[in-house]
Protein backbone atom coordinates (compact mmCIF):
# COMPACT_ATOMS: atom_id res chain seq x y z
CA UNK A 1 0.00 0.00 0.00
CA UNK A 2 1.65 3.66 -0.95
CA UNK A 3 1.50 5.53 1.97
CA UNK A 4 -0.21 9.19 2.27
CA UNK A 5 1.71 11.98 1.34
CA UNK A 6 1.98 14.66 3.64
CA UNK A 7 2.19 18.28 2.78
CA UNK A 8 2.16 21.64 4.06
CA UNK A 9 1.38 25.19 2.87
CA UNK A 10 2.71 27.98 5.05
CA UNK A 11 0.88 31.49 5.31
CA UNK A 12 0.12 31.48 1.99
CA UNK A 13 -2.05 33.16 -0.61
CA UNK A 14 -5.98 32.51 -0.40
CA UNK A 15 -5.69 31.62 -3.72
CA UNK A 16 -3.94 28.46 -2.82
CA UNK A 17 -6.84 26.53 -1.73
CA UNK A 18 -6.87 25.69 -5.23
CA UNK A 19 -3.49 24.09 -5.26
CA UNK A 20 -4.63 22.14 -2.74
CA UNK A 21 -7.10 21.24 -4.26
CA UNK A 22 -5.31 19.85 -7.33
CA UNK A 23 -3.43 17.99 -4.68
CA UNK A 24 -5.96 15.60 -3.36
CA UNK A 25 -7.53 15.45 -7.03
CA UNK A 26 -3.62 14.28 -8.50
CA UNK A 27 -3.68 11.61 -11.19
CA UNK A 28 -1.88 9.19 -9.02
CA UNK A 29 -4.58 8.94 -7.22
CA UNK A 30 -2.16 8.77 -3.93
CA UNK A 31 -3.44 9.93 -0.59
CA UNK A 32 -2.33 13.41 0.39
CA UNK A 33 -2.84 15.32 3.64
CA UNK A 34 -2.42 18.86 3.75
CA UNK A 35 -1.81 21.16 6.94
CA UNK A 36 -1.95 24.26 6.51
CA UNK A 37 -0.55 27.50 9.51
CA UNK A 38 -1.49 31.28 8.86
CA UNK A 39 -1.42 34.59 10.75
CA UNK A 40 -5.22 34.91 9.75
CA UNK A 41 -7.72 32.16 11.71
CA UNK A 42 -9.82 33.44 8.82
CA UNK A 43 -7.73 32.32 5.56
CA UNK A 44 -9.90 30.07 3.42
CA UNK A 45 -6.35 28.33 3.40
CA UNK A 46 -6.88 27.02 7.02
CA UNK A 47 -10.45 26.04 6.25
CA UNK A 48 -9.36 23.97 3.04
CA UNK A 49 -6.70 22.08 4.75
CA UNK A 50 -6.94 18.43 6.90
CA UNK A 51 -5.32 20.16 9.58
CA UNK A 52 -4.38 23.44 10.78
CA UNK A 53 -2.50 26.16 13.27
CA UNK A 54 -2.29 29.89 13.81
CA UNK A 55 1.23 30.84 13.41
CA UNK A 56 2.94 32.57 16.29
CA UNK A 57 3.41 36.31 15.64
CA UNK A 58 7.09 38.62 16.16
CA UNK A 59 9.28 35.51 15.25
CA UNK A 60 12.54 36.66 13.57
CA UNK A 61 13.45 34.51 10.89
CA UNK A 62 16.01 31.92 12.44
CA UNK A 63 13.38 31.53 15.34
CA UNK A 64 10.64 30.66 12.41
CA UNK A 65 13.23 28.27 11.01
CA UNK A 66 12.90 26.61 14.49
CA UNK A 67 9.13 26.98 14.70
CA UNK A 68 9.34 25.27 10.87
CA UNK A 69 11.47 22.32 12.18
CA UNK A 70 9.56 21.99 14.91
CA UNK A 71 6.28 21.60 12.67
CA UNK A 72 8.13 19.58 10.15
CA UNK A 73 8.81 16.72 12.84
CA UNK A 74 5.61 16.78 14.79
CA UNK A 75 3.43 16.56 11.89
CA UNK A 76 5.63 14.35 10.21
CA UNK A 77 5.34 16.56 7.04
CA UNK A 78 6.78 14.97 3.90
CA UNK A 79 7.16 17.95 1.60
CA UNK A 80 6.72 21.61 2.94
CA UNK A 81 6.16 24.74 0.16
CA UNK A 82 7.62 28.04 1.96
CA UNK A 83 6.33 31.58 1.11
CA UNK A 84 6.55 33.44 4.53
CA UNK A 85 10.42 33.34 5.15
CA UNK A 86 11.56 31.42 1.91
CA UNK A 87 14.53 33.02 1.71
CA UNK A 88 15.52 31.60 5.88
CA UNK A 89 14.15 28.15 5.24
CA UNK A 90 15.95 27.31 2.01
CA UNK A 91 19.59 28.20 3.94
CA UNK A 92 18.63 25.29 5.98
CA UNK A 93 17.49 22.87 3.78
CA UNK A 94 19.88 19.81 5.26
CA UNK A 95 18.14 20.35 8.53
CA UNK A 96 15.05 19.67 6.50
CA UNK A 97 16.06 16.57 4.82
CA UNK A 98 17.36 15.32 8.23
CA UNK A 99 13.64 15.25 9.82
CA UNK A 100 12.24 13.69 6.59
CA UNK A 101 11.03 16.78 4.82
CA UNK A 102 11.65 17.84 1.27
CA UNK A 103 11.78 21.86 0.50
CA UNK A 104 9.58 22.78 -2.78
CA UNK A 105 11.80 25.92 -3.16
CA UNK A 106 14.85 26.69 -4.63
CA UNK A 107 18.34 27.13 -3.12
CA UNK A 108 19.32 30.23 -1.62
CA UNK A 109 21.46 31.54 -4.53
CA UNK A 110 18.98 31.52 -6.69
CA UNK A 111 16.20 33.03 -4.18
CA UNK A 112 18.67 35.31 -3.38
CA UNK A 113 18.76 37.28 -6.69
CA UNK A 114 15.42 37.35 -6.84
CA UNK A 115 14.51 38.97 -3.81
CA UNK A 116 16.19 42.57 -5.03
CA UNK A 117 14.14 43.52 -8.24
CA UNK A 118 17.38 45.54 -8.85
CA UNK A 119 20.07 42.62 -8.46
CA UNK A 120 17.58 40.65 -10.08
CA UNK A 121 17.24 42.57 -13.48
CA UNK A 122 20.94 43.23 -13.92
CA UNK A 123 21.52 39.26 -13.35
CA UNK A 124 18.91 38.38 -16.39
CA UNK A 125 20.37 41.30 -18.08
CA UNK A 126 23.35 39.54 -18.25
CA UNK A 127 22.22 36.13 -19.85
CA UNK A 128 20.47 37.96 -22.34
CA UNK A 129 16.72 38.39 -21.19
CA UNK A 130 15.19 41.80 -22.58
CA UNK A 131 14.59 43.97 -19.37
CA UNK A 132 12.94 47.29 -19.70
CA UNK A 133 14.91 50.63 -18.81
CA UNK A 134 14.95 50.67 -14.90
CA UNK A 135 16.05 53.12 -11.99
CA UNK A 136 17.22 52.73 -8.28
CA UNK A 137 15.98 55.61 -6.83
CA UNK A 138 16.19 56.48 -2.29
CA UNK A 139 14.95 60.26 -2.69
CA UNK A 140 12.76 62.64 -4.22
CA UNK A 141 15.86 64.20 -6.42
CA UNK A 142 16.35 60.68 -8.21
CA UNK A 143 12.61 59.85 -8.79
CA UNK A 144 11.97 62.98 -10.56
CA UNK A 145 15.61 62.76 -12.56
CA UNK A 146 14.05 59.48 -13.70
CA UNK A 147 10.53 60.44 -14.29
CA UNK A 148 11.76 63.26 -16.52
CA UNK A 149 13.96 61.14 -18.34
CA UNK A 150 10.73 58.46 -19.07
CA UNK A 151 8.44 61.39 -20.01
CA UNK A 152 11.02 62.78 -22.27
CA UNK A 153 11.10 59.32 -24.38
CA UNK A 154 7.46 59.28 -24.00
CA UNK A 155 6.78 56.83 -21.34
CA UNK A 156 4.29 56.90 -18.55
CA UNK A 157 6.40 56.34 -15.18
CA UNK A 158 5.66 54.19 -12.75
CA UNK A 159 7.49 52.79 -9.61
CA UNK A 160 7.54 49.84 -7.24
CA UNK A 161 9.35 48.75 -4.64
CA UNK A 162 13.34 47.32 -5.06
CA UNK A 163 11.92 43.71 -3.03
CA UNK A 164 8.47 42.96 -2.77
CA UNK A 165 5.40 41.12 -3.74
CA UNK A 166 2.39 40.23 -5.10
CA UNK A 167 2.04 44.26 -6.20
CA UNK A 168 2.60 45.72 -3.21
CA UNK A 169 3.57 49.10 -3.77
CA UNK A 170 3.21 49.76 -6.99
CA UNK A 171 2.00 53.03 -8.17
CA UNK A 172 2.05 55.17 -11.51
CA UNK A 173 2.90 58.75 -11.89
CA UNK A 174 0.86 61.50 -13.12
CA UNK A 175 1.49 65.33 -13.22
CA UNK A 176 -2.50 65.69 -13.44
CA UNK A 177 -3.46 67.85 -10.63
CA UNK A 178 -5.35 66.50 -7.76
CA UNK A 179 -9.06 67.13 -8.31
CA UNK A 180 -12.44 65.97 -8.47
CA UNK A 181 -11.80 63.36 -11.31
CA UNK A 182 -9.43 61.48 -8.71
CA UNK A 183 -12.59 61.36 -6.48
CA UNK A 184 -15.14 59.75 -8.52
CA UNK A 185 -15.30 56.41 -9.19
CA UNK A 186 -13.19 53.44 -8.21
CA UNK A 187 -9.30 54.16 -6.59
CA UNK A 188 -6.37 53.46 -8.86
CA UNK A 189 -2.69 53.43 -8.77
CA UNK A 190 -1.99 56.67 -10.53
CA UNK A 191 -0.52 59.17 -7.87
CA UNK A 192 0.68 63.11 -8.45
CA UNK A 193 4.01 63.90 -8.78
CA UNK A 194 4.02 66.72 -6.84
CA UNK A 195 2.76 64.72 -4.01
CA UNK A 196 5.15 62.03 -3.75
CA UNK A 197 8.71 64.32 -4.33
CA UNK A 198 6.56 66.27 -1.15
CA UNK A 199 6.49 62.77 0.74
CA UNK A 200 9.58 61.82 0.00
CA UNK A 201 10.96 65.32 1.46
CA UNK A 202 9.12 65.22 4.42
CA UNK A 203 9.86 61.03 5.42
CA UNK A 204 12.36 59.97 7.70
CA UNK A 205 11.97 56.59 6.72
CA UNK A 206 14.22 54.96 4.52
CA UNK A 207 12.96 54.68 0.61
CA UNK A 208 14.02 51.66 -2.54
CA UNK A 209 12.30 52.15 -5.44
CA UNK A 210 12.61 50.76 -8.79
CA UNK A 211 11.54 53.48 -11.25
CA UNK A 212 10.66 52.09 -14.60
CA UNK A 213 8.17 52.63 -17.83
CA UNK A 214 4.73 51.78 -17.44
CA UNK A 215 4.70 48.38 -19.33
CA UNK A 216 1.83 47.43 -21.69
CA UNK A 217 -0.51 44.18 -22.20
CA UNK A 218 -0.35 41.93 -22.61
CA UNK A 219 1.17 40.47 -19.57
CA UNK A 220 2.26 36.38 -19.91
CA UNK A 221 3.32 34.56 -16.64
CA UNK A 222 5.43 31.61 -17.62
CA UNK A 223 4.67 28.97 -15.03
CA UNK A 224 7.95 26.73 -14.63
CA UNK A 225 8.87 23.28 -13.56
CA UNK A 226 12.56 22.84 -12.39
CA UNK A 227 14.65 19.67 -11.40
CA UNK A 228 17.05 19.86 -9.09
CA UNK A 229 19.69 19.20 -11.90
CA UNK A 230 18.52 22.71 -13.80
CA UNK A 231 16.32 21.16 -16.34
CA UNK A 232 13.02 22.29 -16.88
CA UNK A 233 10.10 20.19 -16.61
CA UNK A 234 7.15 22.06 -17.92
CA UNK A 235 7.41 25.90 -19.13
CA UNK A 236 3.66 27.55 -20.13
CA UNK A 237 2.37 30.80 -20.18
CA UNK A 238 -0.65 32.32 -18.93
CA UNK A 239 -1.51 35.31 -20.82
CA UNK A 240 -3.54 38.12 -19.85
CA UNK A 241 -4.97 41.13 -21.25
CA UNK A 242 -7.67 43.17 -19.28
CA UNK A 243 -10.90 40.83 -18.65
CA UNK A 244 -9.45 38.24 -20.94
CA UNK A 245 -7.22 35.27 -20.09
CA UNK A 246 -5.08 32.34 -21.84
CA UNK A 247 -2.63 30.37 -22.53
CA UNK A 248 0.50 30.16 -24.81
CA UNK A 249 3.95 28.53 -25.75
CA UNK A 250 5.15 31.45 -27.45
CA UNK A 251 8.95 30.78 -27.81
CA UNK A 252 9.28 35.06 -27.46
CA UNK A 253 8.37 34.20 -23.68
CA UNK A 254 8.36 30.62 -23.05
CA UNK A 255 12.38 30.45 -24.11
CA UNK A 256 13.80 33.68 -21.67
CA UNK A 257 11.74 31.88 -19.38
CA UNK A 258 13.78 28.68 -19.60
CA UNK A 259 16.23 30.30 -19.62
CA UNK A 260 16.15 31.82 -16.32
CA UNK A 261 14.89 29.00 -14.53
CA UNK A 262 17.69 26.74 -15.68
CA UNK A 263 20.27 29.49 -15.90
CA UNK A 264 19.51 30.73 -12.08
CA UNK A 265 18.23 26.99 -10.63
CA UNK A 266 14.72 28.31 -9.97
CA UNK A 267 14.32 24.60 -8.72
CA UNK A 268 10.92 23.42 -8.94
CA UNK A 269 7.92 26.10 -8.69
CA UNK A 270 8.78 29.62 -10.31
CA UNK A 271 6.65 32.44 -12.05
CA UNK A 272 8.32 34.47 -14.59
CA UNK A 273 6.65 37.41 -15.39
CA UNK A 274 6.63 39.63 -19.42
CA UNK A 275 5.01 42.36 -20.80
CA UNK A 276 5.55 44.47 -23.59
CA UNK A 277 7.59 47.10 -24.07
CA UNK A 278 7.31 48.71 -27.49
CA UNK A 279 6.91 45.68 -29.37
CA UNK A 280 8.96 43.38 -27.66
CA UNK A 281 8.20 41.78 -24.42
CA UNK A 282 10.49 42.53 -21.33
CA UNK A 283 10.80 40.59 -18.34
CA UNK A 284 8.75 42.38 -15.20
CA UNK A 285 9.20 40.13 -12.56
CA UNK A 286 10.61 36.71 -11.27
CA UNK A 287 8.93 35.42 -8.52
CA UNK A 288 10.62 31.88 -7.11
CA UNK A 289 7.20 30.21 -5.59
CA UNK A 290 4.26 29.41 -6.88
CA UNK A 291 2.26 31.56 -8.36
CA UNK A 292 -1.46 32.08 -7.42
CA UNK A 293 -3.12 31.54 -10.48
CA UNK A 294 -0.94 28.19 -11.09
CA UNK A 295 -4.44 26.23 -10.66
CA UNK A 296 -5.21 27.81 -13.83
CA UNK A 297 -2.95 24.74 -15.92
CA UNK A 298 -5.21 22.72 -15.50
CA UNK A 299 -7.40 24.29 -18.21
CA UNK A 300 -4.33 22.70 -20.23
CA UNK A 301 -4.75 19.12 -18.87
CA UNK A 302 -1.77 19.71 -16.49
CA UNK A 303 -1.61 19.35 -12.79
CA UNK A 304 1.68 21.43 -11.95
CA UNK A 305 1.11 21.20 -8.04
CA UNK A 306 1.27 17.54 -8.28
CA UNK A 307 4.04 17.29 -10.40
CA UNK A 308 6.10 19.37 -8.52
CA UNK A 309 5.25 17.22 -5.18
CA UNK A 310 6.71 14.32 -7.25
CA UNK A 311 9.42 16.01 -8.29
CA UNK A 312 10.51 16.82 -4.62
CA UNK A 313 9.93 13.64 -3.40
CA UNK A 314 12.19 12.10 -5.94
CA UNK A 315 9.88 10.60 -8.07
CA UNK A 316 10.61 12.87 -11.25
CA UNK A 317 7.41 13.22 -13.70
CA UNK A 318 9.74 14.41 -16.97
CA UNK A 319 9.11 16.78 -19.59
CA UNK A 320 5.26 18.02 -19.12
CA UNK A 321 3.71 18.95 -22.27
CA UNK A 322 0.39 20.35 -22.12
CA UNK A 323 -1.79 17.72 -24.00
CA UNK A 324 -3.49 20.80 -25.06
CA UNK A 325 -3.98 24.89 -24.35
CA UNK A 326 -7.31 25.95 -23.10
CA UNK A 327 -10.01 28.17 -24.33
CA UNK A 328 -9.71 31.73 -23.21
CA UNK A 329 -11.12 32.58 -19.96
CA UNK A 330 -11.58 35.28 -17.35
CA UNK A 331 -11.30 34.68 -13.75
CA UNK A 332 -14.72 35.43 -11.38
CA UNK A 333 -15.13 35.74 -7.75
CA UNK A 334 -16.47 32.23 -5.56
CA UNK A 335 -17.29 31.94 -1.70
CA UNK A 336 -15.02 29.70 -0.03
CA UNK A 337 -15.81 28.05 3.57
CA UNK A 338 -13.58 29.60 6.44
CA UNK A 339 -13.54 27.57 10.29
CA UNK A 340 -16.43 27.96 11.90
CA UNK A 341 -14.76 29.29 14.86
CA UNK A 342 -11.73 32.43 14.56
CA UNK A 343 -8.73 29.69 16.30
CA UNK A 344 -7.99 26.89 13.64
CA UNK A 345 -8.05 23.26 14.54
CA UNK A 346 -5.05 22.51 16.61
CA UNK A 347 -4.35 18.67 18.37
CA UNK A 348 -4.12 19.02 22.65
CA UNK A 349 -1.18 17.71 23.51
CA UNK A 350 2.06 19.10 25.20
CA UNK A 351 3.00 21.50 22.58
CA UNK A 352 4.52 24.16 24.39
CA UNK A 353 6.94 22.07 25.87
CA UNK A 354 8.72 20.78 22.21
CA UNK A 355 8.00 23.73 20.54
CA UNK A 356 11.08 26.34 20.64
CA UNK A 357 11.59 28.33 23.35
CA UNK A 358 10.71 31.53 21.42
CA UNK A 359 7.68 30.45 19.86
CA UNK A 360 6.29 29.05 22.86
CA UNK A 361 6.38 32.35 24.39
CA UNK A 362 4.57 33.92 21.46
CA UNK A 363 1.63 31.67 21.42
CA UNK A 364 -1.45 32.60 21.53
CA UNK A 365 -3.28 31.30 24.74
CA UNK A 366 -6.45 29.44 23.75
CA UNK A 367 -9.48 28.50 26.29
CA UNK A 368 -10.40 24.73 26.06
CA UNK A 369 -13.76 26.15 24.09
CA UNK A 370 -11.62 27.65 21.20
CA UNK A 371 -9.39 24.56 20.83
CA UNK A 372 -11.10 22.09 17.78
CA UNK A 373 -9.69 18.22 18.12
CA UNK A 374 -8.36 17.28 14.71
Amino acid sequence: MVSRVRVWLNRTYAENVFFMDQLRRNPSDRAVEIHATHGDPDSPVLAAADTADLEPEGLSPAAYVEFALNVCARRSIDVFVPRLHQAAIVAHRAEFEAVGTALLAPPPEAVAVFQDKVIAYEAVQAIGVPVPPWWRVRGADELLAAVEELEAGGHKACFKPASGAGGVGFRVITRAPFSMLHLNGFPTPYVQLDLVLEALRQTEEPVDWLVMPRLEQPEVSVDCLTGRDNVVRLAVGRTKSGRRRGFTLHEQVVEPARRIAEGFGLHYLSNIQFRMFGERPVLMDVNARPAGGLHQLSLCGVNAPWAAVRLALGDDPGVIEPPFLGQDYTVVAAPRPVRAVSVPAQRVEAEAAVLPTAVAESAPVQSAAEVLPL
